[in-house]
This record gives C-alpha cells, structure tokens and sequence, in this order.
C-alpha cells in the first residue's frame, strides 16, 4: 500500500524549520498542495523570517506545489484569511497541522504571568485558531485530518515548563472532544508528542549522537501516517528517532466507598484499591466516568447506600 495526497491540501503552522518544514517536504513529495504557516520569529516568539518562504523554494524545486503564508496563529482574522487564500487558489483544505510553537522557560516561581500567557496562546489557542478555520469547511467537504502536535512535558511534565505543559495537555483534550465532534463528517484528529532535535531542544543538554538521531525526519512518517485517508482517529502517539508509541488516558476500576465511610479516613483506608491499575480502561469520551460512577454504586446498592 502507498499512501499518496495527490489532489489533498495541507496546512502546516509553524513549517519554517524543523519538524513544520520536515512534515511539508514530504507531504509535497507525496502530490500535497502545501501551505507553509511560519511567522518566523525565534524559538521565543521574537523576531521575524523569509523562513516560510524558503520553504516553498524546497518543495517547487522538487516539483512540488506551495505557497507561503506568514500569518501568526494567535490572531484568528489571519488565521480566517489564510485559509480563504489556500480555498481560492486550491478549491479546499483537507489536512491542518497545527505544529506552530514557541518556547518561554522558567520555574514557575519566576515566570511571569505574560510569559505564561503567550505560550498558552501560541500552542493552545493558536492551534483552536487554524482548526476554527478550517473546521466548517472540512464538514462541508466531509473530509478532514487534523493533527494537534503536544510534548511530553503536557503527559508527564517536565521541570521549567509549566507554562508548555498546560498548552500541550490542552492540545490532547481538545483533540479528544474534536474527534467526537468531528467523526460523523469523517474528520480525524489525533495528537502528536514528538521528539526531535530542533532549535527549541537543541541546549536541553542532549548527548550530541542522541540530537543528531532525533532528526524530523523520523517523525514525519508517522505525522503522514496520522493525516492520510485511512489514518485512525483520538490517538496520542509519541514519535523519535525512528521509535513509535502510543499513550493512553485510562481510568481504574476505582471502587466505591458506603456512606458511612466517605470521610478522608475513609478515602486513606480505600487508597490502594482507588489507584490499583488491574483492569483499567480508556475511556472513549467523558460519559464513560459517569457510567463508571453508577457501575461501582449499584454494586454496593446504589445511590443511597
């Protein structure tokens, strides 16, 4: 089986360098019309680029067919006419990577409420940006692929970056609820938590041969994996160095506690058997904690006991 975009449009924010670039390189060596989103500022959000549009000089001097935008995904109005310009020029937009990104580090006790902002609405709000204006258009179509890029800091959290890890977190239940939304119209979105060396990880301290072995292009073939016609749906999968997994937001069979026991005492009593991980489950949406709540009561007969 090959997997071809041929007449398919893809979105990629942030596509000036690394992973973005990497992604629209190769969806344009597989017959994608590419827009490459980059407002090119450093890793920072400072400072601006003809990134973009280097870019675009790459994938024609392939063959291939792009065009830049230099929008930035914080402001919706750019967002709204970018895509208009990509539906004028291409008839539509199948496939939306929200890649854009900046990084703001601190201990949380020295950062800033406005570094704390932007970065939440870069990754987060940047990305509810470009999905917003494209989401009508791909229900019309009744075809979409929507990839949400998080990190490892948003699922387990890293030292120096609260601020990043919230936004990343975000990103994985917005693609959750989107995927619910988004099915009936064929739309899938998934989440992405890549590892790469790029310039937003190249002084985290890596082992140079390690930096080096996390190039993007490890992680693109999992991204068009992500985003082709037959990809699957409300997935988060890792992805480095030529090393693929998925993670799960699963929940315990937990149990419930009489009436007469619901006292922190009696939370500490039942701690082992509320976190014990045998039989755990992954929830396909937020109605699965209420039927899990009502299982556990009628077991100890109901909601009264």
């Amino acid at each position: 089986m090959t997997i071809s975009f041929k007449d398919r449009v893809a979105i990629v924010t942030g596509a000036g360098g690394g992973l973005g670039r990497s992604y629209a390189i190769e969806l344009a060596k597989r017959g994608a019309k590419v827009v490459v989103n980059d407002l090119g500022g450093s890793r920072d959000g400072t400072g601006h680029s003809d990134a973009a549009l280097k870019v675009v000089e790459e994938i024609k001097a392939l063959g291939g067919e792009a065009m830049s935008n230099g929008g930035s995904v914080t402001e919706a109005a750019q967002m709204e006419e970018m895509v208009a310009k990509t539906v004028e020029a291409w008839g539509g937009v199948h496939i939306l990577i929200n890649n854009a990104g900046i990084l703001r580090d601190k201990s949380f006790a020295k950062m800033t409420m406005e570094d704390w902002k932007l970065v939440v609405d870069v990754h987060l709000n940047g990305a509810a940006n470009c999905t917003k204006a494209v989401w009508n258009l791909m229900r019309e179509q009744n075809y979409g692929r929507i990839l949400m890029t998080a990190s490892s800091t948003g699922l387990y959290g890293n030292f120096g970056q609260a601020n990043y890890g919230a936004a990343k977190l975000g990103l994985a239940g917005f693609t959750k609820t989107l995927h619910l939304e988004g099915a009936k119209n064929n739309i899938r979105v998934n989440t992405l938590a890549p590892v790469a060396g790029t310039r937003m990880t190249e002084d985290l301290g890596m082992p140079e041969e390690f930096f080096n072995a996390l190039s993007p292009d490890n992680v693109a073939p999992m991204v068009l994996y992500l985003v082709s016609e037959d990809a699957p749906t409300n997935m988060i999968i890792g992805a480095g160095a030529g090393a693929y997994h998925a993670a799960y937001v699963t929940m315990t069979p937990g149990v419930a506690i009489p009436k007469a026991e619901r006292t922190p005492e009696g939370i500490a009593a039942h701690w082992e058997q509320i976190i014990d991980r045998a039989g755990e489950t992954v929830p396909q949406s937020g109605s699965e904690q209420s039927a899990a709540v009502m299982a556990a009561l009628a077991k100890i007969g109901g909601l009264g006991a």
